[in-house]
């Protein structure tokens, strides 16, 4: 082995997908982003710097040490920002979680796999050709399903409904767990 060659370490990113800026703040498609912040809060870690084309927190939780990112590249790019700071960091792909809205998966439900394709999901498409690998843990919180007579752009840029608004923030809390919990139980 080379004294140069790149070692991986054992730090944990967990990367929130939506768009940037308060025009979208609320919007299906920034479940992503409102789950890194709901996580933010629950392990004292301040997304408050930038870098990596996002905004970002490090800190450690449960021992380990995480970074949590906001990528600012918008949604059909964010495989920039997260492979940056992966590159960065030196984090291997079983460390990356993504967090995402999935309109395949009812409103209100969260999915979480450790690896799997980008479905119909740009953002995710975005960050499996930038990291080149499909092997990566995901929690998709569904915003699903989409109406037939809407187009999907318009859906998913469009702000959560007030009548589903209790069970979506609800499933970002269970998303937040389940993103937590996975860092706590796997290596």
């Amino acid at each position: 082995m080379s004294l140069f060659a790149k070692k991986e370490s054992d730090i944990w990113l967990i990367a929130g997908l939506g768009n940037p800026g308060d025009k979208y703040a609320y919007n299906r498609h920034n479940c992503g982003f409102l789950t890194a912040e709901m996580i933010a809060d629950k392990t004292g870690i301040r997304i408050d710097r930038t870098g990596y084309e996002g905004t970002y927190g490090k800190g450690r939780y449960e021992g380990r040490e995480v970074v949590i990112l906001k990528p600012k590249t918008y949604m059909n790019n964010s495989g920039i920002s997260v492979a940056k700071a992966a590159n960065f960091f030196k984090i291997k792909p079983s460390h990356i979680i993504i967090i995402y809205d999935d309109i395949d998966i009812p409103t209100g439900s969260i999915r979480v796999r450790a690896k799997g394709s980008a479905g119909t999901h740009n953002g995710m498409k975005s960050v499996i050709a930038h990291l080149g690998t499909q092997e990566f843990p995901r929690v998709r919180i569904g915003m699903g399903p989409k109406p037939e007579d809407r187009p999907l752009a318009d859906y998913v840029l469009s702000d959560i409904p007030k009548e589903e608004r209790q069970t979506v923030f609800d499933s970002f809390e269970a998303a937040a767990d389940a993103a937590l919990e996975y860092v706590k139980e796997n290596d």
